[in-house]
């Protein structure tokens, strides 16, 4: 018997992270790999899941017709053009799904989310990885870029795993020169944490144009991850095309009233602000002060360099797991010399840094 051949795009996906496969280290005790919020989510986030799940055994209808109207009071947005999935890489999947396929390209910063060219692989779609400017996506290349088959251009702002951003004049430069039939995606999963004066929250494009899209997610500031909680503002037709092609029941009723509690807690979203500049303003300094490159970053993470390939990143990946200290290390090849620390308490974040520096210093 012969089997169906999956979409040949799919032989091209390749793992995007690093995973400990050091078996002789410990389990880690310290967790600053996944860029989670390390703080938690609301107190009254928890409560709500654990009250939602006295009815779990119902099928949860139509959860836009509760976190639509919450999601766009709160962020000062039309409902009709809000729709939510199970993260925000649901929803770019489901994107890709869309408006990707055989002969269509997708255009992306090379050294941006790692995991999006998976997206356009699945459904037979080309990708076009644009070189950037140390970590930064170029615009001026993503332009000259284009082509008659260009169906998305895919941008992260921040970016994630270095945390650049873009401005809003330059997010405003890229789009002018889009076609009409290409569709912009800025996956804003980052927003809550920016502090920089030019950017220019990613609705705001949304609203002028209805070639962009907006990803956002709950699984960040709002310390969801588990939750599984992401939702897109776009136009009424691109959100009508992606609540189309959800899944059944696409979401949990604890996730939703997790989510739904948590944008009320406003006071513990600025609490996780504030504390994650504080922790992002010190790990950065403390890398710098022990003779590291670090990447200028607006996420809940910083990108770290090892210059020496006598104490390199992979090296000071091995020293850390053995000392229970878990970080994230990439397969492709501009991370070599990296690792990604996420923004941790005090406490682990200090760990974190006398690990490396007694690595530094040490005979590793």
């Amino acid at each position: 018997m012969t089997i169906a051949r999956a979409k040949i795009g799919i032989g091209r996906i390749k793992p995007h992270m690093m995973v400990g496969a050091d078996m002789s280290a410990p389990p880690p005790a310290i967790l600053l790999n996944s860029n989670e919020s390390v703080f938690g989510p609301s107190p009254a986030a928890r409560e709500a899941a654990r009250a939602a799940v006295s009815s779990i055994e119902r099928y949860l209808e139509s959860p836009d017709r509760l976190l639509a109207p919450a999601i766009a009071a709160h962020h000062g947005l039309d409902a009709a053009r809000v729709t939510t999935g199970q993260g925000s890489d649901d929803l770019l999947a489901r994107l890709a799904r869309a408006y990707l396929g055989p002969g269509a390209e997708l255009i992306r910063s090379a050294n941006g989310y790692l995991k999006v060219p998976n997206y356009a692989y699945a459904n037979d779609a080309e990708v076009v990885s644009v070189p950037d400017d140390h970590f930064k996506p170029s615009v001026d290349r993503m332009i000259a870029a284009l082509s008659a088959r260009t169906r998305m251009v895919y941008l992260a702002n921040p970016e994630n795993p270095a945390g650049t951003y873009l401005s809003g004049d330059e997010i405003r430069r890229l789009h002018a020169a889009l076609p009409d039939n290409v569709l912009l995606v800025v996956d804003a999963a980052y927003e809550e944490y920016v502090d920089a004066e030019d950017y220019e929250p990613a609705h705001m494009l949304v609203e002028e144009a209805d070639n962009v899209v907006m990803c956002r997610t709950f699984s960040k500031a709002y310390g969801l991850a588990g939750a599984r909680m992401g939702w897109v503002y776009g136009a009424e037709e691109v959100v009508d095309t992606l609540r189309r092609i959800g899944v059944t029941f696409p979401v949990a009723s604890p996730s939703v009233a997790a989510a739904l509690a948590a944008l009320e807690d406003t006071a513990h979203t600025r609490l996780v602000q504030e504390a994650n500049r504080n922790g992002r303003d010190w790990i950065s300094s403390q890398m710098r002060a022990l003779g590291l490159g670090v990447v200028p970053s607006q996420g809940n993470f910083v990108l770290v360099h090892f210059p020496d390939p006598e104490k390199s990143a992979e090296a000071a990946d091995r020293w850390l797991r053995q000392a229970g200290i878990a970080v994230r290390r990439f397969t492709s090849d501009a991370y070599r010399d990296h690792i990604r620390i996420t923004i941790g308490h005090p406490r682990d974040l200090k760990a974190a840094r006398d690990g490396i520096a007694e690595f530094l210093n040490g005979d590793a």
